[in-house]
């Protein structure tokens, strides 16, 4: 059997990557592809209108997802966070991401959370090989999390969240001739967190904040019997923030965020001597174990190999391809996806936010303008985000782009307050 739908290969080989052939440039494209990538996707309002950065906002329930070692700067007691993102709209109907996550204060020095993430992926159109259509199937994932996170210092703390993830794409079908299953996997996040809010610039009131750390530690995917296993979305996340507190009502923020996934480059195959077998001829052997892919992907892109006039590889006498000078570095930075963000707070009452998303063109090629608000009354908060599409140079237009038009719902309740685990820094957004 096969899938017919539109969205086969972001269904088996990346949904968040899709972007990368449709916005497709003259350079090679080699964007890195993972299981499961609904685990990057930013969950809630919030930190979406801020272009997805989180790792050093102010604390909120969402940061189960985002730093799960803010948690214990929190000042409510408790926090409850509801959130529904209808997700590529533009590319396919149904898709959407639903998010709910939970905080308690255990004292003024640490705090758990736990969240649950489901993903739906719409429905697929099974077809045998004639092209015959057999059975339809509606295709989704979720995740289950548990975080604690503990002060060790007073402005510094730390995390360990543990995830238990579940994907069925292909509810037990056959697919290319294999019986499939669904997807198991755990994994784990290791985050910092660290707030000073004693800053002075000039005679402004400011905080500071850093947070950071590597999550989705886990096991390999797989789908079938077939011994093809997938990495988790493993990701290397350093963001900092400024708080400047203007006068009693008003406080803006500035926060940055930069990723990395932390799995392996997908190398470059191709034949040497006259040889009718492709070859690992750039890069390095995708087959690897957890431990050496965190650290072998900080140096593991290919390249730009050279070829002669004729358009083949040039190949070395030990059967790799001449590299071109500088193009592993330059690969390996572009592997990197940056965050801005800019949040402002009037009374801790209403909030307005933009943000940015950057990605290389060739690793995803995802760019993109953020826009949201926020309303706070009591314990009850509420927060809308909308994304626009934004390409330096009119690459593409929004229309084109399978992230046009994505709004981002979210409601957030705020219990008890914790006068002695409070900040500056979580005043402007109170439980979110």
């Amino acid at each position: 059997m096969k899938l017919i739908t539109s969205y086969t290969t972001f269904c088996l080989s990346g949904l968040l990557l899709v972007t990368s052939s449709i916005l497709a440039q003259d350079k090679r494209q080699n964007p890195i592809t993972t299981a499961v990538p609904f685990l990057t996707i930013t969950p809630d309002a919030r930190h979406g209108a801020l272009g997805g950065a989180g790792a050093a906002t102010s604390p909120d329930v969402y940061d189960n997802f985002h730093n799960a070692a803010k948690l214990s700067f929190m000042e409510d007691e408790a926090s409850l966070g509801l959130s529904y993102t209808p997700w590529l709209g533009a590319l396919v109907p149904g898709i959407s991401l639903s998010y709910m996550a939970g905080v308690k204060k255990i004292d003024k020095m640490s705090a758990i959370g736990a969240s649950l993430r489901y993903f739906s992926l719409g429905e697929i159109q099974f077809t045998d090989d004639q092209g015959n259509p057999t059975v339809n199937h509606n295709p989704n994932e979720f995740a289950l999390d548990a975080a604690y996170s503990r002060k060790l210092a007073d402005r510094f703390s730390m995390s360990i969240s543990l995830r238990f993830v579940y994907s069925n794409l292909t509810g037990g079908q056959s697919v290319g001739g294999a019986d499939t299953k669904p997807g198991l996997a755990a994994a784990s996040d290791i985050m910092m967190y660290y707030q000073n809010d004693e800053i002075n610039l000039g005679d402004q009131n400011a905080t500071l904040t850093f947070g950071g750390g590597i999550t989705n530690i886990g096991n390999k995917m797989t789908y079938s019997d077939i011994n093809q296993q997938d990495f988790l979305p493993m990701n290397f996340k350093f963001g900092s923030g400024l708080t400047l507190h203007l006068d009693e009502y008003n406080d803006i923020a500035f926060v940055f965020d930069m990723n990395k996934l932390l799995v392996p480059t997908p190398p470059i195959y191709g034949k040497v001597n006259g040889s009718t077998q492709n070859t690992l001829i750039a890069g390095k052997d995708p087959n690897r174990g957890i431990a050496n892919a965190i650290f072998s992907s900080w140096s593991d892109a290919p390249g730009e190999p050279l070829k002669d006039n004729t358009g083949a590889y040039i190949i070395n006498a030990d059967g790799n391809a001449e590299i071109e000078k500088g193009s592993v570095l330059n690969e390996e930075l572009r592997e990197l996806y940056f965050s801005f963000g800019m949040e402002y707070w009037y009374n801790k009452v209403f909030a307005a936010r933009m943000g940015y998303f950057a990605e290389h063109d060739t690793k995803g090629n995802r760019k993109y303008l953020s826009f949201g608000v926020g309303l706070k009354h009591n314990v009850f908060a509420m927060d809308i985000s909308y994304l626009v599409p934004f390409y330096v140079g009119n690459q593409v237009s929004y229309g084109q782009s399978p992230l046009a038009n994505t709004l981002q719902f979210t409601m957030t309740f705020g219990f008890g307050k914790n006068k002695s685990g409070g900040s500056n820094a979580g005043e402007a957004s109170d439980s979110f």
